[in-house]
């Protein structure tokens, strides 16, 4: 016997995850820390790569997740 098609739910659910962090905590402190630091360190981490060749993730996202992460 052949199925009927039937409604697929959402694969993928979008979340804005700043609404889910009230204004307040204490994480968005510590994520503007985080940001004015890494980005004064931005020009040795530029000098560290080369202008040809695949683009990488930028090291200063990495380290603010893992930042973050380790909280």
């Amino acid at each position: 016997m052949r199925g009927r098609i039937t409604g697929q739910s959402n694969l993928f659910v979008r979340i804005n995850l700043e609404e889910l962090v009230p204004g307040d905590h204490p994480l968005r402190a510590i994520r503007r820390m985080a940001d004015e630091a890494l980005a004064s360190v931005g020009r040795t981490f530029a000098a560290a790569y080369s202008p040809v060749g695949r683009p990488s993730i930028p090291p200063e996202r990495l380290l603010k997740a893992l930042i973050l992460m380790s909280l």
